[in-house]
Order: C-alpha cells, then sequence, then structure tokens
C-alpha cells in the first residue's frame, strides 16, 4: 500500500490496547517505584487511559489484570470506562503470584493446585461475560529449575488438560489468546517457552485459541517477522504484546532498543493481511514504565507503533515484488529501506490533525494540566502496582 490517501486512511483505523498495570507502581526485581499521581483503583486507572486515548485517537481499549484490577461490580466499571471514551479489552490472568504457585499452576503435580488455577482462569472468563471483552490472556510462569524436578511430558498433559477446560468454557465471539516466554522464572523449561508449544496447544484447542506474540520474550537474534509472517499465514496470530528488551524480557518502551525490528514486524502484519478490525489481530501494549512518567511514556510509545506502521504501510509492494522476483537482492532490499529511511512524522500530525486531535499528542498532554491534577488529587489510599 503506497497511495497516500489509502495509507492516511488506515491509520486512522489503528488501535493500540492499553495495559491497566502500566498506569501503577513498577520497578526492578529489586525495587518498586512509586511516583505521584499514581491511580490507586482500576476508576483511576481507566481516567488516565482515557487522557491516552484522548491525545492519540488510537488507544480505545484498556486490558485488565486479575486479580490486581478486580472489583465487586465489572458492568459499572464498564460503564465508567465508557463514560471516559474507552472500553475494556483483554482479561489478562495471574497464576503466578500466589505462594500455592511455586512449582507452577495448571501444570503443577498437585490436582488441588491445578483446580485453583483453571478455576481463576474460568473466573476470568466470568468477568469477560460481565465487561463484554472479547480475550482472555494466558501467560503462565510454569517450568522447572532442575533436570528430574517433575515429568516434562506429563506437565504438558497438564497443561493441554487445563486449556482444554477453559476453552470449553468460552461463550460466543470469545478467545482464548496463548502467550510463550523463553525462560524466566524457571531456568531449566519452560512449560511455554516458543510459539511452536503455544501453536500446538492452540491447534489442538481449535479456532478460539490464538497465540500471542510479545515482542521482548524471545531469545536475541530471533527473528520475530519470521514467526508473526508463518502465524498469518496460518491463521493463529491473535495478536501482540509490544514492548521493548535489550537483554532479557525488559518491558521497556515499543521500539526502545531496535525500531527496525518493529517496522519489519508491522511490515510482515500488513503483508500478512493482520492489519485491521477484520483482521482480529489485537494490538497491546505490555509495558512497566520504572523511572519515566507513565502516561508520557505510554503516549509515546502508541506513536511509536503508529510511525512503524505508517512506515510499513510506505512500502511499494509493487516494486518490491519485482524486484524479488527479479533476483534483484540490493533492490528489494533498497525499497524496504525506502520506507524505513521516510520521515512519517509530518503524515501523522496531518492524520491528527484530519482526526480533530492535535498534532503533537506529547505536547498536548502536558498543556493538558492532568499530569499536576492527578498529583494534586491522588493523595491517600494504596498507590496501585505490582500486586495491587
Amino acid at each position: 500500500m503506497s497511495d497516500l490517501a489509502a495509507v492516511k486512511a488506515a491509520l486512522k483505523t489503528q488501535a493500540v490496547e492499553t495495559p491497566s498495570w502500566a498506569y501503577g507502581n513498577s520497578g526492578t526485581r529489586f525495587k518498586v517505584f512509586a511516583q505521584q499521581g499514581v491511580p490507586r483503583d482500576p476508576r483511576e486507572k481507566l481516567d488516565d487511559a482515557a487522557k491516552v486515548h484522548e491525545f492519540t485517537g488510537v488507544a480505545p481499549t484498556v486490558a485488565l489484570h486479575i486479580p490486581w484490577d478486580r472489583v465487586d461490580d465489572y458492568a459499572a466499571l464498564a460503564k465508567h470506562a465508557g463514560e471516559r471514551g474507552v472500553k475494556l479489552g483483554a482479561i489478562n490472568s495471574n497464576t503466578f503470584q500466589d505462594d500455592d504457585y511455586r512449582l507452577g499452576s495448571i501444570c503443577h503435580p498437585d490436582a488441588a493446585v491445578r483446580r485453583k488455577a483453571v478455576d481463576h482462569l474460568l473466573e476470568c472468563v466470568d468477568i469477560m461475560d460481565a465487561t463484554g471483552s472479547r480475550d482472555l490472556k494466558l501467560w503462565f510462569a510454569d517450568g522447572t529449575n532442575y533436570p528430574g524436578q517433575d515429568d516434562v511430558r506429563e506437565r504438558q498433559d497438564r497443561l493441554a488438560e487445563g486449556l482444554a477446560e477453559v476453552y470449553g468454557r468460552l461463550g460466543e465471539g470469545q478467545r482464548m489468546l496463548l502467550e510463550y516466554k523463553l525462560f524466566e522464572p524457571a531456568f531449566y523449561t519452560t512449560d511455554v517457552p516458543d510459539w511452536g508449544t503455544a501453536y500446538a496447544h492452540c491447534l489442538k484447542l481449535g479456532p478460539k485459541a490464538q497465540v500471542v506474540v510479545d515482542t521482548g520474550h524471545h531469545a536475541p537474534g530471533t527473528n520475530i517477522e519470521f514467526i508473526v509472517a508463518t502465524l498469518l499465514r496460518e491463521g493463529k496470530l491473535g495478536g501482540f504484546d509490544f514492548n521493548s528488551r535489550f537483554y532479557a524480557d525488559d518491558d521497556l518502551m515499543v521500539g526502545a532498543a531496535d525500531p527496525f525490528q518493529l517496522f519489519r514486524i508491522m511490515y510482515e502484519v500488513v503483508r500478512g493481511g493482520g492489519f485491521g478490525a477484520r483482521s482480529g489481530v489485537a494490538f497491546m501494549l505490555d509495558q512497566c514504565h520504572n523511572i519515566e512518567a507513565k502516561i508520557p511514556a505510554i503516549i509515546r510509545s502508541v506513536m511509536n507503533v503508529q510511525e512503524a506502521t505508517a512506515k510499513a504501510l510506505l512500502v511499494d509492494r509493487g516494486a518490491l515484488t519485482a524486484a524479488q522476483r527479479d533476483g534483484d537482492v540490493l533492490g528489494a532490499n533498497a525499497v524496504l529501506m525506502d520506507a524505513y529511511n521516510t520521515d512519517v512524522r509530518p503524515l501523522l500530525r496531518e492524520v491528527r490533525g484530519e482526526m480533530g486531535l492535535d498534532a503533537e499528542p506529547l505536547a498536548a498532554y502536558a498543556r493538558s494540566g492532568w499530569a499536576e491534577k492527578i498529583v494534586a488529587e491522588r493523595v491517600g489510599g494504596r498507590q496501585a502496582g505490582w500486586g495491587a
């Protein structure tokens, strides 16, 4: 897609989901760093998320994390979101913070612990029913640290059994998105370590099970865009958790470490038909902002995704295909590099202007006074953060 009008039209339809937990306090494995004005409950998280959407125009939904965002009335929470101009998005489960999960959750050798984990996942589906959410996001910290600690094959059997029960509970229009991670916290085996394992389970489960690609969950040098292209080809790419990492799962701002990689990923998304509401591919940030101001960091992250997407849409597909068929190695590479090296910021300013938005989201947020308002008003109570 290289027609400028078509590119602009496509960019106006973009949607990037922001995560509720990114608005709370977070930190390293050694320290959680508190900031002034951090939300104290899910409603205040939604208030902040609404500001991101107000200034970017492309962040209309907010992912929840259970139990961090547990409330008594989810319908009321959904109504609050709607009043702020956003909607509730994916429901993310948590099977990694209880003491019972020391040896795993859904893969645990003790049937009672597995029952607890599956019951939590079923509760998350109940919450989806109340919020109108489409996606149940599953990530498991399950694994082992030592050879012989547990039976590797049996753990896969337990995983399949638990997933099948939850899959059977999904309603019409609901999906299960299975995430994978190379390592951590388990260091000998991880029960869902790669896209192949996630794909195998999802394929067996059925069409409502899809794979999630977290851009920070791969070994160094992994060709993530190949994974994206393959999953799209197989109809099994459910979505992304966008972040960036330099060494391991840093959860830094998307595009911070390797913006060229983000562009390559987004090109394969566009090439494979994964861009747009009809594709079903969900684009979500999964980041923690430890030393930077949270709302500006999320706005910047959304803008980074926009810029990578705009460059991907600008690739001259006709010229690229011709060069590829002619075996013109340098010519084909040049087509991609021309798009990547394009300064798309003026284009995105135009798009925002046509959408009735300020051309510069970060500057507009800074002028809005919201940062000062929440610091002054959110005094007392317990700030939200990891485990809250």
